[in-house]
């Protein structure tokens, strides 16, 4: 039998104490809509309803960029949230160049449509801090991309 490992859970520059919340959803073009819902769900019963749209719009943003540029089966998502922030987490099988966060692109700067290169612009705007953050050492066998949003806002 094949022993199968999960990444440790990930982790921004601090530890966040607060609730944690976990799925995982196939990569799938309906993956963004689950994992929108899931989130909003979320932090409305945690009491945060003023950071539902901002988080509804970067993890769409995320994980639509997994799906778009990954072969990740799957797509695991964690919320932590406590009274001060929420902090989400998007773990997908494909590791690509990181761990250095992407520097963001002008929107259409290399294809010519104006409709790409928007995802982490707009994360990098709404978010109080963003990372991301490769597992396995040499050999990384998946990534983190995660976001940070504050109550009490930028």
């Amino acid at each position: 039998m094949t022993p199968v490992t999960a990444p440790p859970s990930p982790a921004p520059y601090l530890p966040q104490r607060g609730e944690r919340y976990r799925i995982v959803a196939p990569n799938t073009p309906t993956a963004p809509k689950i994992v929108r819902d899931f989130v909003a769900t979320v932090l409305w019963a945690a009491g945060h309803p003023r950071l539902v749209d901002d988080a509804r719009l970067c993890v769409s943003e995320v994980v639509s960029n997994t799906y778009c540029h990954t072969d990740s089966p799957q797509v695991r998502v964690e919320v932590t949230v406590n009274h001060r922030q929420v902090t989400v987490y998007v773990t997908d099988d494909e590791p690509g160049r990181l761990p250095t966060p992407p520097p963001p692109r002008t929107p259409g700067a290399d294809t010519g449509a104006d409709e790409s290169g928007r995802g982490l612009l707009l994360v990098d705007a709404l978010a109080v801090r963003w990372g991301t953050t490769a597992y396995g050492a040499r050999s990384p066998h998946s990534k983190t991309v995660w976001f940070t949003l504050a109550a009490s806002g930028r």
